[in-house]
């Protein structure tokens, strides 16, 4: 289905699906068992202008907005979700300055982002602070002359790849979620290191790094927004970026149902094609109608997005969470279609289905979104009493 995409979108959709195939497709073993990170994919896709998508024409982007990121994200997770979200991750450590940086801000890193010089990355969960934003430990105090942050940011994708970091930290603990702030912060700046490249379940291409900051001084221009704004700078950026985490996860149950598809209709039992058998084509009709329910709310959430500030946040999380666990049902089909050879590391699904998984759980876990959900609902039905 065409979904009545413009010319342009349609143009960069192609693009994507044109470098995935030749680039991403014969590289996408390796990168998994060697959990290696895609540099050289990364620079092919910044030479032709994709890490600008989203960004408006003054900062050095193309001037599209969520779903032009989602058609980009989606075509790459359907060969490969650990170059997707690489990619991806660094819009989602842009938007914080995209929606809340001052111009002055905006102009010096944004440019810099969306050509692909430099990656960024978004720094929030804490090893006691992931869906509670309240619990976040990582300090930022006010010295009379600059801000020093301390503290340790974990499982950040990104993490020690990317550039320019926007980072949640307390400036005001008595405040609780509102005593934090948002601040961006470079690779280099003394006293910010990484620890250790995480070991995943999947994705295994992307870099997950703890962040540490010990007595690393910001100055006061490195501030996004104000004082006070921290949780509401991470609660907009997810708002938005949740709809690709959507995209993300039908990219990976499109491609497996591709491989699904392509083994029933070669694998030969009982003399004849495993597709003929009635029970294979019911779960290739079931997949193929889930992956196309999801990608349409998927669009029809991006789009909405894009059409202007109002509160996504019932929206962005319905998006994530409908596709998220379609994907997680799609890949599992696909390995139980494929039987023995789906368990093996030989054929893709395997990875899809491991990939599928952290589409559950990260940028707020299926849960919190069902209750991100509900909460907006029983608003509304007050509101409109």
């Amino acid at each position: 289905m065409d979904y009545f995409l413009s010319d342009t979108q349609r143009e960069i959709r192609v693009l994507t699906e044109k470098i995935a195939r030749e680039k991403v497709l014969p590289a996408r073993a390796d990168l998994d068992e060697k959990e290696e990170f895609p540099t050289e994919i990364l620079k092919v896709l910044a030479e032709v202008g994709l890490f600008g998508v989203y960004v408006p024409e003054e900062y050095g982007g193309l001037g599209g907005g969520v779903l032009e990121l989602c058609l980009v994200t989606e075509e790459l997770s359907r060969v490969c979700s650990g170059v997707a979200v690489s990619y991806a991750a660094s819009a989602l450590g842009c938007y914080p300055i995209l929606l809340f940086g001052s111009e002055e801000q905006k102009k010096r890193f944004i440019p810099e982002i969306a050509s692909g010089e430099k990656l960024a990355a978004f720094g929030l969960t804490e090893p006691n602070a992931g869906s509670d934003a309240g619990g976040i430990q990582t300090t930022a105090q006010w010295n009379g002359h600059e801000y020093v942050l301390n503290g340790t940011k974990q499982w950040i994708t990104n993490g020690g790849e990317a550039h320019i970091y926007t980072i949640i930290a307390m400036t005001d603990r008595s405040k609780g979620a509102r005593g934090a702030s948002a601040f961006i912060v470079e690779k280099g700046t003394p006293g910010f290191s990484f620890g250790k490249k995480e070991k995943k379940l999947g994705i295994r291409a992307s870099a997950t790094r703890e962040l540490i900051f010990e007595d690393c001084r910001i100055p006061k221009g490195q501030l996004l927004g104000k004082e006070g704004l921290g949780f509401i700078v991470a609660m907009k950026t997810v708002d938005n970026s949740r709809t690709g985490i959507g995209a993300q996860a039908v990219g990976i149950a499109q491609g497996a149902l591709d491989e699904a598809i392509a083994y029933a209709r070669q694998r030969v039992q009982f003399n004849q094609a495993i597709v003929s058998f009635q029970a294979i084509q019911h779960m290739l009709a079931d997949m193929a109608t889930q992956v196309e329910a999801a990608r349409a709310l998927v669009y029809a959430v991006a789009r909405y997005v894009d059409s202007g500030p109002k509160n996504i946040s019932k929206e962005s999380s319905m998006a994530k969470l409908f596709a998220s666990d379609m994907a997680m049902k799609v890949c599992t089909d696909a390995v139980q279609i494929l039987g023995g050879y789906g368990y093996m590391r030989d054929y893709p699904v395997e990875k899809m289905m491991r990939d599928a998984k952290i589409t559950q759980i990260y940028e707020g876990t299926n849960q919190i979104q069902r209750n991100v959900i509900a909460l907006q609902l029983i608003k509304e039905a007050a509101g409109s009493r």
